[in-house]
């Protein structure tokens, strides 16, 4: 049985480890608030360009574009975003979970894919494991701005452009509730099943659809990612906060049960020395 010292220094370290949890709780709801309402902002411009996209690419007759059309897929990439750290439950672990069985139930060899990281978690499983990873990104803000990941988009838009990728996805955690996200495949390209929804406003193009179009396609998809990003940082921040919040409770627990323990011991240590004091009395008689 381990001694009164010991048992105490227990209870102190728990403590510690709850007070640090605790903040960490408190950090990460601030930072979900915030997550929260980006996510929901750019949820505005994505049905915006959406609809806009989907109008031309459908009134338009006679438009070429690569993004728009399918073909003999030899090579799929995937953009997986996880977070850069720990401490968020299963956040990580079931995105990469979801990943990993996906590739492995599709594809024979290496050169059939290509992974797409932003994280590093994400990046550092695939690595480890000798997965082709084409592009990479970590160090992403709790906030991230489209400039942070401008240069991933494009390069990975472009890839899919020049025949690189076939197709391409996206895996994320999708945001539902502060408590609840779900692993979500999004397929980003091509955009085949792009179709107008509700009713369509009418455009003049100017120089020419398929101008615009040019311009178009990559932003929206573009954007896509970027959507996706914001999507996953809420997620991460709701799992961290929650995560910390079991730990917290799980730590307030332990000194409970800790403390239970020490006033037993320190009662059955007090009883011993008077069961001694009285046992020396009575031997002295």
């Amino acid at each position: 049985m381990a001694s009164l010292r010991d048992i105490k220094q227990r209870i102190t370290s728990t403590k510690k480890t709850s007070q640090i949890t605790k903040a960490m709780e408190m950090t990460s709801a601030a930072k979900w608030n915030r997550g929260v309402a980006n996510a929901k902002a750019f949820v505005p411009y994505m049905e915006k360009m959406q609809e806009v996209t989907a109008a031309i690419a459908s009134g338009a007759r006679g438009v070429n574009h690569p993004m728009l059309k399918a073909r003999p897929v030899k090579k799929t990439g995937y953009i997986v975003i996880t977070s850069d750290r720990g401490l968020a439950g299963a956040f990580n672990s079931n995105v990469i979970r979801r990943v990993n069985q996906t590739i492995q139930s599709r594809h024979k060899s290496n050169d059939e894919f290509a992974v797409i990281t932003i994280g590093r978690v994400a990046r550092d499983f695939f690595v480890k494991r000798g997965m082709n990873v084409a592009l990479e990104i970590v160090g992403v803000s709790d906030q991230p701005n489209f400039t942070d990941i401008k240069d991933l988009t494009s390069s990975t838009v472009g890839m899919f452009e020049d025949g690189t990728f076939d197709e391409l996805y996206v895996y994320y955690n999708h945001y539902i509730s502060a408590i609840s996200q779900e692993v979500t495949e999004k397929k980003l390209l091509p955009l085949a099943e792009l179709t107008p929804t509700g009713n369509l406003t009418s455009y003049e193009f100017e120089p020419s659809a398929e101008e615009i179009l040019k311009y178009l396609l990559p932003q929206y998809a573009e954007s896509l990612i970027y959507g996706a990003l914001l999507d996953s940082k809420a997620s991460e921040h709701a799992a961290r906060m929650t995560a910390m919040r079991n730990a917290t409770d799980n730590a307030k627990e332990l000194i409970n049960s800790y403390t239970l323990i020490y006033n037993r011991a320190r009662q059955a240590a007090i009883t011993q020395e008077i069961t001694e004091i009285v046992g020396g009395a009575a031997a002295l008689e």
